[in-house]
């Protein structure tokens, strides 16, 4: 009985924090961009070594999904999906950092990963 709990509570664990292999295929500029985004958050957040590795492969993670949406829609609806995805990653950064880091994130996430850039020409 014992190994079949043990068993189960792999697999469960193992499920949960399961990395999403498919949008794991990434190319290496978003792998420079998602470490130097990870580096400036870090820069206010002072993450652990853990922690950092952590978020810096869910920015990744977001990283290409924003990069599906950017290519896929134009206008209001690429809007409402890039805000959809943006409280998302914010959801899910919660797993990571603890309240105090996850407010401050919250606070400086416009800054350094800004909803939509505007070119005023």
């Amino acid at each position: 009985m014992k190994k079949i709990l043990t068993i189960l509570a792999f697999l469960i664990t193992t499920s949960i924090f399961a990395q999403d292999t498919f949008t794991q295929k990434h190319s290496e500029k978003l792998d420079k961009r998602a470490t130097e985004i990870a580096k400036a958050y870090d820069k206010q957040l002072e993450m652990s070594t853990k922690q950092f590795m952590l978020f810096e492969k869910k920015v990744e993670e977001f990283l290409i999904t924003r990069n599906k949406i950017e290519n896929n829609f134009t206008g209001k609806t690429k809007l409402a999906k890039l805000y959809n995805m943006q409280r998302e990653e914010t959801a899910e950064m919660a797993d990571i950092l603890t309240s105090i880091q996850l407010d401050v994130y919250k606070q400086i996430k416009d800054d350094i990963q800004p909803l939509e850039t505007i070119n005023k020409k």
